[in-house]
């Protein structure tokens, strides 16, 4: 159905979109592929050679799936540190703009990398629970959108669904740290499983594994709460 990605995704196996699980197009990116004049990669370029309007333009690109993977992760009690980390990833990026390869990796998964970094930080400090995130607002609706228990519902069930929405968001928070950013990075913010791997630092079977459990545990958490609901 069409819609948000994060419904489809959960319902797909691990070997999804791709035979190989790999998203068509991400990953490494070879020698001699040319580079888009408004790529990613240019703009960072030109922030590099000391173009300001560039870094913006990267900035406004990014700078809110950044943060909302950063708050995935730290959950709503911590918009603060999520605000600080999120600053600090993109004082980051323009320092290391430099050390930047294009040919190595897509911009995003290097985004996510520096943000991934950052967050292990900061847990290595941080003591209490992580808390499921009040506002569902998109992210919200795009978790609940990625869901196979939602792929019965229709575009406006779905949209004004919000208790599903909220249990779903539930369920998400409740994943193992590894297993919830392997599916944030994967349904949410669209990194094929080869960049999921490198961002999280892991093997790719290791990655398919992460999503995989991810998967079912969710499916088997919606499903106990329809179970509850009908």
């Amino acid at each position: 159905m069409a819609g948000p990605p994060l419904l489809r995704s959960v319902a797909m196996t691990t070997e999804q979109p791709g035979d190989d699980g790999l998203s068509p197009g991400s990953g490494q990116i070879g020698a001699d592929q040319a580079i888009d004049v408004d790529s990613d990669a240019d703009l960072l370029r030109h922030h590099a050679a000391g173009q300001a309007a560039a870094f913006g333009q990267l900035y406004d690109r990014h700078d809110r799936r950044c943060l909302d993977f950063i708050r995935r992760m730290l959950g709503s009690a911590d918009d603060a540190s999520a605000e600080d980390l999120h600053q600090e990833v993109w004082i980051a990026v323009a320092r290391q703009a430099a050390s930047f390869d294009p040919h190595k990796a897509r911009f995003v998964t290097w985004l996510f990398t520096i943000a991934r970094h950052k967050l292990v930080d900061h847990l290595r400090h941080r003591a209490g629970p992580v808390v499921l995130a009040a506002d569902l607002g998109e992210p919200g609706e795009a978790l609940l959108a990625s869901h196979p228990a939602a792929a019965n519902l229709g575009p406006e069930a779905i949209a004004n669904n919000r208790q599903l929405a909220a249990a779903l968001l539930l369920q998400v928070q409740a994943l193992p740290l590894v297993q919830r950013e392997t599916f944030v990075l994967f349904a949410q913010h669209g990194l094929g499983l080869d960049e999921v791997a490198a961002v999280t630092q892991v093997g790719l079977e290791t990655a398919k594994s992460r999503l995989r459990y991810a998967r079912s545990a969710l499916r088997l958490g919606l499903a106990q709460w329809s179970d509850a609901h009908a």
